[in-house]
């Protein structure tokens, strides 16, 4: 959430030196195979991101080149394969330019796929122009970047979750020095395990239980997770595709670097959730010796309501919390309501598409950060259509009032969400009122109001575009902080 998130309410983050940074490693252009402009989609990074590494297409060993049946994939694979080697080195120099210190970090990245193994994506520390580093399989892939880049390159599976042979990784083949984390979800959908209620949906396949997460770790796998979204509409961290969190010591490139390393990540589906574990000293990502009774930290501060934390040991279910049943907020504040509103627009005639800008000012009350909810059009393969082309999203705030502008689709059916929106942190009185003017519309909303339930209202008559400000949560729904027993760690 843009206006980071004070120590009072991070106390076990503070303590432990680290902060939260959300990104997105994982996503395409036209760099390669995909839609829209390199510089596009850093614009779009950089208005709701804190890292970004932009991936380019670039090699598939065992492409499929003699059959007939899917001769149009090859083609556009092998036209994105070239266009990539074509302006791999010219890249590098808008990466640079998009570089800020302590605000916004730029990796280059490029991604192998493979039938055998499933696909990885490379990502390189250093903006320095460098070359294409390419194998035909993850032991020859660790050595040639080994020998070319020393520890500043990593590479990682992604949509995991196939089934081995199909793209989906083949944990004989895994290799976690190579690979600190996996990609657990993205736009192909979730690998935790094989029953999820983000299934794979893709022309590729559904998952395969012998691909998953929960695989992995019987297994005896030791590897961090993210999520990122496998945008190809230039859109990096499109919301609820997938974005990841590293825990840093601080915003720079190392730092960044650091976590990556260490395996100090999470995998987020949507919101900019802060979610940090520890047992003692060591965060999410490291290793404890064996002790006769461990005890987990947990600290949570959500976009919105917190259903449950579950925390699994050894592959099965070992707790369950709880925030509505047993509520443990970090830093309840009773002299002042601190909370957080999810302001959503969209809605509409099927294939219709509408321009929001609007207003949002609070009465009674301060903003203290806006995360950005902003989502690019559903365009996977070259073939499906062209860019959308729409303006990028506008968003500015201070600590009294939110001006945004952004371009909104209608929901394409009746499961497929494609709205725009952003949330707010706030802190007010019971009695603090939004006054909100969207497209000319003015009203007054009192925050008691959407305390007891969302407020939604229609533009014009029905099936005109809508918009709707969610509930807000109380302390305890989307703050939590408390402390497990493990028992034996062994």
């Amino acid at each position: 959430m843009r206006g980071r998130l004070p120590e009072r309410l991070t106390p076990l983050a503070a303590r432990l030196g680290v902060q939260p940074l959300f990104g997105d490693i994982h996503n395409h252009c036209a760099l390669s195979y995909g839609h829209g402009s390199l510089e596009d989609a850093l614009e779009r990074a950089r208005l709701q991101l804190d890292f970004v590494s932009v991936t380019g297409h670039a090699h598939w060993p065992d492409m499929p080149a003699d059959d007939p049946a899917v001769a149009h994939i090859v083609d556009f694979h092998r036209e994105g394969f070239a266009r990539l080697r074509a302006g791999w080195e010219d890249h590098f120099k808008l990466l640079q330019r998009y570089e800020e210190a302590g605000r916004f970090s730029v990796f280059p990245g490029y991604e192998i796929h493979s039938s055998a193994h499933g696909d990885y994506t490379i990502l390189y520390a250093d903006l320095q122009p460098d070359g294409l580093v390419l194998a035909d399989e993850p032991a020859a892939l660790k050595t040639k970047l080994r020998a070319a880049k020393g520890n500043r390159a990593i590479a990682f599976p992604h949509h995991i979750g196939y089934r081995q042979g199909g793209r989906g990784i083949n944990w004989d083949s895994f290799d976690a020095d190579l690979s600190p984390f996996i990609e657990m979800f993205s736009m192909h959908g979730c690998a935790e395990r094989s029953e999820t209620n983000r299934p794979y949906l893709h022309s590729m396949g559904p998952v395969d239980g012998g691909s998953t997460m929960a695989c992995g770790l019987a297994r005896g796998g030791r590897f961090g997770i993210v999520a990122n979204t496998d945008h190809h509409s230039g859109f990096p961290g499109s919301y609820g595709h997938g974005r990841m969190a590293a825990y840093c010591a601080g915003h720079s490139r190392d730092s960044l670097w650091q976590a990556f390393r260490e395996r100090r990540t999470n995998a987020l589906t949507g919101d900019n959730t802060h979610l940090l574990t520890a047992i003692g000293d060591t965060i999410q990502g490291g290793v404890v010796a064996p002790c006769g009774e461990g005890t987990l930290d947990v600290e949570a501060v959500a976009g919105g309501f917190i259903d449950h934390i579950d925390i699994v040991k050894n592959g099965r279910l070992f707790a369950r919390v709880s925030p509505e049943l047993s509520p443990s907020p970090v830093a309840a504040d009773d002299e002042k309501w601190e909370t957080v509103l999810f302001v959503e627009l969209g809605w509409g005639a099927r294939r219709t598409a509408h321009d929001w800008t609007g207003t949002l000012r609070l009465e009674g009350g301060t903003i203290n950060g806006v995360e950005p909810r902003f989502r690019g059009p559903e365009i996977v393969s070259p073939l499906e259509g062209e860019a959308c082309g729409y303006p990028l999203p506008q968003l500015d705030w201070n600590s009294s009032e939110i001006r945004f502008a952004v371009t909104a689709e209608a929901n394409p059916n009746n499961v497929t969400v494609a709205t725009q929106g952003f949330a707010i942190r706030l802190r007010a009185s019971e009695e603090a009122v939004l006054h909100a003017v969207l497209n000319g519309q003015s009203m007054a909303v009192p925050l008691s109001r959407l305390r007891d339930g969302a407020m939604s209202g229609n533009l014009g008559p029905i099936d005109s575009p809508a918009y709707r400000f969610h509930q807000l949560p109380l302390a305890h729904e989307w703050r939590f902080g408390g402390s497990v027993a493990l028992g034996a760690l062994e």
